[in-house]
């Protein structure tokens, strides 16, 4: 049986089951969760959930919103299941096993207000696959490239939804490729190492057949002098704020 950790989200509201070595979520997962801006009574669908941290705190940050989650690997599928039902969040979000490629029949498309994901960050003609089976298939592109990916994921959004995506800056153009012809209304947020430095992450908003220009927006400045967070970073990683851009997410009470 695969060794599992208990790590505190959001400042501990929220402590989630991860296998200690292999397939672990970190700060990517919480900064791409507060960027989600879902209402009450909306459908959000998480691509890609592996234990579920982005749609445990999605649901989490935002009341009366309902959650699935799409996952292909098995363990990791019972993993999120497991995490819901122990965080008392069960009761919206559901783990469905599938993968994104043949999508099963309990997602439909056309039929959420919100998709998110955290696409598979390696070219494998380009990186070398991590030995943790769980981790590779997370990581490395497969079947599909992230090209591929975030045009399947804009198949499941109703007209107008909005697909919020986090990638290596330096796969940005893959993914407005996969958004070109389909969706529009783009915001582009880097994530900052530091001040002056180059931004290694971006978090990418778009909308399906949105028609607007794209915007980049100055996005978030992770670490202060001395290596600590900011504390524009610290409110959204340890306090629930919603991630800066042009739609206001809610904030936890």
């Amino acid at each position: 049986m695969t060794a599992l950790t208990a790590d505190d989200f959001l400042g501990g509201r929220l402590t989630l089951a991860q296998p200690k070595a292999g397939l672990r979520a970190g700060s990517d997962s919480v900064f791409l969760a507060a960027a989600v801006a879902a209402r009450p009574g909306e459908r959000v669908l998480d691509v890609g959930t592996g234990c579920g941290v982005v749609a445990l705190l999605v649901a989490y940050r935002l009341p009366g919103v309902m959650v699935d989650a799409l996952e292909v690997q098995p363990s990791l599928v019972e993993l999120a299941s497991a995490n819901a039902e122990k965080n008392g969040l069960g009761d919206r979000v559901r783990v469905v096993e599938g993968d994104l490629a043949q999508a099963p029949r309990e997602l439909p498309h056309n039929a959420f207000d919100w998709v998110v994901s955290n696409p598979p960050y390696h070219d494998p003609a380009a990186a070398t696959a991590p030995p943790d089976t769980a981790k590779a298939r997370a990581h490395m592109e497969t079947t599909l490239d992230t090209r591929a990916w975030v045009a399947q994921c804009l198949k499941f959004l109703k007209p107008k939804g909005r697909l919020a995506v986090i990638q290596r800056a330096d796969r940005l153009a893959d993914v407005l490729a996969g958004l070109s012809g389909k969706a529009g209304d783009i915001e582009i947020m880097p994530l900052w190492p530091k001040a002056g430095a180059v931004a290694n992450r971006v978090i990418v908003l778009a909308r399906k057949g949105g028609k607007g220009p794209l915007a980049l927006t100055p996005g978030l400045v992770l670490h202060g002098e001395g290596g600590a967070f900011t504390p524009a970073a610290e409110a959204i990683l340890r306090h629930g704020s919603p991630f800066p851009h042009k739609v206001a997410p809610k904030v936890i009470p």
